[in-house]
């Protein structure tokens, strides 16, 4: 708790209703959050309000104020400009959400007088030539790798005209890919040629150059230069193909970039990951990602996400996709309009091509997230899809899900399963016999199965394992009547845990999800759909199997027990001891007498039951 709260929310109540930006500082005075507010006495005195409504890295930030400044403001877009500027300049603690360590990216241009080119991370204090600096590492070594296949550059580290003409050809001369200087098949001119027009095809763009090279193949035909029309017209055909390759992720916009986040739990440290896919000229040309601490609220944190985004980056385009919902997105896109002269719209695409690009986007950031965390990129995109579908906080690492089996109300069992991280979790599962009632009820067999599963966890909650260990969502196979009767058990424990039902079509597949008053649909969401699918099937065969086996075990106990003399302790002890109904027939009056609490007597009973129905 700290010290100085009392006097913090003293001094941010004397504040004035206007718009401003707060500075928090340490106690050394170094600044660790900056903030911009409409009403700076209501914001500022949130935070030393009430300390029980706020997020983790909220209270964090609170726990280490020792003091704050304000600077006052005519409107709330001059405080969001002045906000991103401090944020820039100071970067404080508990505003950096994304860290940019992928630095600037250079072309050299090398060699003298047979140039070549590459992409570099630094200049160099030499005489190449160096093109640039370039934000996006990624998107310029595609480039140049496009523009050396076009132009035929070699990609080896022969040095030219040391070993010019000395060697055989590689195959990237068989394949159009390389012009084999190496081989003496190009002059120096015309080698000379193809990096001018390969660098030039790099820093104007395609369309560009195809004019160019167009006006000169028309001009060489004219003149009656057909070899050179003809090399010109490969050139041009080259591009052609490398641009077509480039539209298989084409869309009908022509510049924009999706941004989308997918979160994971990981113990006490759950993460996320910021994908931004960026298109220009119609087509997909870069992506980047960021690894970031999972935000506790996602409106908030794509407010942010986007404004330090675009505070690392130049170009901003004229539309910005996103997978949710932004805190004040009006004021946003004043902001990055403002920043790039040019009028900057903000969509959360609902349908069509635009939503298909923004689940590219979620699904990369599930692959790369997964990476991270060493798990599956369909599991960890079907958590996400299934937390926001659901309103949880994150994505559920531990998920249990519970099955009611019993054949007209007799042998009433249940089956629990656990998910970890979107897999069976086997040796976690358990199984239940419902002993509190006899009879067929559904709701109540659900209710004390979940009641002692809740009951078992206040017995083992140190040990944080197995039933001491709390799952992050309940899913009942059943639909609002199942999950009304669970709600009570769960006041009655206590516990805040997200609790559904997953209800099925008249096909016995999963239709939807259930609530206590009402039914989420699951169609549109695949990822999510699969999971709890998945999971339905899992709980439906675990459960039906522990029944069949139930029903099979009393069904030999009731044969034994129909033997005169035989109870249910001598019945338990010829199954201990024989192991299957079928050893126990065969089984000699010796053999069966020498069990445990037989005897003589028993044991002949046993003999002639079995011998004289095998006689019948």
């Amino acid at each position: 708790m700290n010290e100085k709260l009392a006097y913090l929310r003293k001094k941010a109540m004397s504040l004035p209703l206007t718009p401003g930006v707060y500075i928090m500082k340490n106690k050394q005075g170094g600044i660790i959050y900056i903030g911009k507010a409409k009403a700076l006495k209501n914001r500022v005195s949130q935070y030393f309000g009430s300390q029980n409504n706020h997020a983790v890295k909220v209270l964090r930030m609170v726990e280490n104020v020792d003091d704050f400044d304000y600077i006052l403001c005519d409107t709330e877009f001059e405080a969001l400009v002045l906000e991103c500027s401090l944020i820039k300049q100071h970067s404080p603690k508990y505003n950096i959400l994304l860290k940019d360590d992928k630095g600037y990216s250079y072309i050299k241009v090398y060699g003298g007088e047979w140039p070549n080119f590459k992409v570099v991370k630094q200049k160099d204090d030499d005489s190449a030539k160096y093109i640039g600096p370039y934000m996006s590492s990624g998107g310029i070594s595609a480039a140049v790798d496009r523009a050396k296949k076009i132009f035929r550059i070699p990609t080896c580290n022969k040095e030219f005209p040391k070993e010019y003409g000395k060697s055989r050809p590689c195959l990237n001369y068989s394949i159009g890919q390389c012009s084999a200087p190496c081989a003496g098949k190009i002059g120096k001119a015309a080698y000379n040629e193809n990096v001018r027009q390969a660098l030039e095809f790099i820093t104007d763009g395609s369309d560009r150059v195809v004019e160019k090279l167009t006006a000169q193949m028309l001009a060489a035909s004219e003149n009656e230069e057909y070899e050179k029309a003809a090399r010109i017209r490969d050139t041009i055909k080259a591009i052609g193909r490398i641009s077509e390759k480039q539209k298989v992720v084409a869309a009908s916009v022509k510049e924009q970039d999706v941004f989308a986040i997918v979160g994971a739990r990981q113990g006490l440290n759950p993460k996320a990951c910021l994908s931004v896919l960026r298109f220009a000229d119609y087509r997909l040309y870069d992506s980047e990602y960021f690894i970031i601490d999972l935000p506790e609220n996602l409106p908030e944190a794509r407010h942010e996400l986007i404004m330090r985004y675009y505070t690392m980056r130049d170009n901003i385009p004229p539309r910005i996709a996103i997978d949710g919902e932004t805190d004040s997105p009006e004021l946003l896109s004043e902001w990055l309009s403002s920043k790039s002269g040019r009028k900057v719209s903000i969509t959360v695409p609902q349908r069509g091509e635009q939503l298909r690009l923004l689940d590219m986007c979620r699904s990369n950031s599930a692959q790369k997230l997964a990476l991270y965390l060493g798990r599956t990129g369909k599991a960890t995109a079907a958590l996400d899809e299934l937390g926001k579908l659901l309103g949880l906080k994150a994505p559920p690492e531990f998920i249990e899900s519970y099955d009611i089996s019993h054949t007209a109300g007799s042998n009433n069992v249940a089956g629990m399963v656990v998910f970890k991280d979107g897999l069976p979790l086997r040796k976690s599962y358990r199984r239940f016999s419902v002993k509190g009632f006899s009879g067929q009820d559904d709701y109540a067999s659900m209710a004390e199965v979940i009641d002692r599963r809740l009951t078992e966890y206040e017995k083992n909650k140190d040990s944080e394992e197995g039933f001491g260990r709390l799952p992050d969502l309940i899913l009942l196979d059943g639909g609002k009547g199942q999950v009304n009767a669970v709600i009570p058990v769960l006041r009655k424990h206590n516990l805040d845990i997200p609790l559904f039902g997953m209800v099925k079509d008249s096909h016995h597949r999963t239709r939807a999800i259930a609530l206590s008053g009402g039914e989420i649909s699951l169609t549109s969401k695949r990822s999510a759909f699969t999971l709890v699918s998945t999971i339905q099937e899992e709980v439906h065969r675990y459960s039906v199997a522990y029944h069949h086996a139930k029903n099979k075990k009393s069904g030999i106990s009731t044969t034994l027990t129909r033997i005169e003399g035989v109870g249910e302790a001598r019945a338990k002890a010829l199954m201990k001891h024989f192991k299957t109904l079928k050893a126990v027939a065969a089984a000699s009056e010796e053999e069966l007498a020498a069990v445990k609490g037989m005897g003589k007597s028993a044991a002949h009973a046993v003999y002639e039951a079995f011998h004289s129905e095998t006689e019948e």
